[in-house]
């Protein structure tokens, strides 16, 4: 039965912590229907289990929308066997480090959290 959790991580040693929204407690099946979903619309990294979502443009911040060269903007998923972890850090893949790289806003969040449901929803996975 998932569980629907938002967390962030916290590694201490270097100060760094990770917002995320996670639902785990997948079963089998059900992570085979998300991979199959995900492997069919988002692109997949080279790291076996992540996926790139491509944020909705209508919700960009102002420097996101000013900063063309670092478009289009991504939040990294994790899939496994037993949970789906939807990064809260708005990414893009042309730098590393940029000022129009962060967290998402309220309006990004609210998003992803209606799209993974939605997701759920497609696929028929209840809780």
């Amino acid at each position: 039965m998932p569980i629907y959790i938002l967390r962030s991580a916290v590694n201490c040693d270097n100060f760094i912590f990770m917002k995320q929204y996670v639902i785990d407690e997948l079963r089998q099946k059900d992570y085979e229907l998300i991979k199959a979903y995900m492997e069919e619309r988002f692109p997949s990294s080279d790291v076996n289990g992540i996926y790139w979502i491509p944020l909705d443009v209508k919700i960009l911040t102002e420097i996101q929308k000013a900063h063309a060269d670092c478009q289009p903007f991504y939040i990294a998923v994790d899939l496994e066997p037993n949970l789906i972890t939807f990064e809260m850090l708005i990414r893009t893949q042309n730098r590393m480090r940029c000022s129009c790289m962060g967290y998402a806003t309220d309006t990004q969040r609210n998003w992803l959290i209606r799209l993974a449901d939605a997701m759920f929803d497609e696929l028929g996975i209840t809780t």
